[in-house]
């Protein structure tokens, strides 16, 4: 088992700022994170699109995946624009194939744990973002809460909550992938 965590944006591209908080670095800390548990706890083999804050283009972080056969592609993000809580996507289309039994299990396991804090389940949805339409594996995109809200930054700065954070992505994707 191969899995691709893609750590969003990098280098010139923040991503969603707000509160103190970068979105770069913060999926590039949760994807070396998460791609330790996976390999030590899980023994899956890990590749990551990046392991330090350089720009990656969305084709080269697609071609990375597609070249390397990745068995699943985690694309990590967190989200800005006022809302509060996490959500998971899929391509448009995808529920009814592996990539949405994928999806199912991340995303419940994920949302069990974010109950906890009574942080709220956006749900799991579908759009048309180029890492998703363009990987040749089961795909996924996960927003893990939102850096413009005061509730979600507090987490997001957390480094305690992070690092449980990565623990669970890691048992969720290894929950998807089994």
């Amino acid at each position: 088992m191969r899995v691709m965590i893609d750590a969003g944006h990098g280098g010139y591209d923040p991503g969603a700022t707000s509160n103190g908080l970068k979105e770069k670095d913060l999926t590039l800390k949760l994807a070396l994170d998460v791609a330790e548990d996976l390999e030590s706890l899980y023994g899956i083999e890990v590749l990551l699109t990046r392991t330090e804050d350089v720009f990656i283009s969305l084709e080269d972080r697609v071609l990375k995946g597609n070249t390397a056969e990745v068995d699943y592609f985690v694309s990590l993000h967190h989200n800005a624009g006022g809302g509060t809580g996490f959500e998971s996507y899929i391509y448009p289309g995808y529920q009814q194939t592996q990539t949405g039994v994928m999806q199912e299990r991340l995303h419940q396991w994920l949302s069990t744990f974010y109950q906890q804090y009574m942080i709220r389940d956006r749900g799991r949805k579908q759009a048309d973002f180029y890492v998703l339409r363009h990987t040749l594996m089961p795909a996924i995109l996960l927003e893990n809460l939102f850096v413009d809200t005061l509730d979600d930054a507090s987490f997001l700065k957390d480094p305690v909550f992070l690092r449980q954070l990565a623990t669970e992505i890691a048992k969720g994707i290894y929950q998807a992938v089994a």
